[in-house]
């Protein structure tokens, strides 16, 4: 076998401290936080410069963890603000939940808006796609008992 696991999804943000508070109060926990720069992470991520803040945060199961990326040089560039779910590239993260309208009312408080309706898959789950901070789509699944 050549891959272990998956380790974390990078995600670069502009407000470190609110991103981190949505997926706190999502239910993912505070792994560790850090800054990062010299000329060895100059040459592992190929710019010239890097100052960079991060936190990662970890599912309570301790198997998914994202790499949240706060740049202070260089500035990060952006991409299109508010893309659309069928925009090329990453486009959200799904997460498994016990209550989605608890989620749902929590995350609103942190501005997570939701993007379509909550919705019934079949006889197996509830979802729904939300937009939290920074633009990031986060899909909602709770199971149906």
């Amino acid at each position: 076998m050549t891959i272990q696991r998956m380790d974390n999804v990078g995600i670069v943000v502009d407000d470190l401290e609110a991103a981190t508070a949505f997926f706190l109060e999502l239910g993912l926990e505070l792994e560790g936080e850090a800054q990062v720069g010299g000329p060895g992470v100059d040459r592992l991520v190929g710019l010239d410069g890097v100052r960079c803040d991060l936190a990662v945060v970890r599912t309570p199961d301790g198997h998914g963890r994202l790499e949240l990326m706060k740049f202070q040089s260089p500035a990060a560039t952006t991409a299109e603000p508010n893309a659309p779910t069928n925009a090329l590239g990453i486009r959200r993260i799904m997460f498994a939940v016990e209550d989605i309208e608890d989620v749902l009312t929590r995350l609103r408080a942190h501005g997570a808006e939701l993007m379509g309706e909550l919705e019934r898959y079949e006889d197996s789950h509830r979802l729904c796609y939300i937009r939290g901070p920074e633009g990031i789509i986060i899909a909602l699944a709770e199971k149906i008992n």
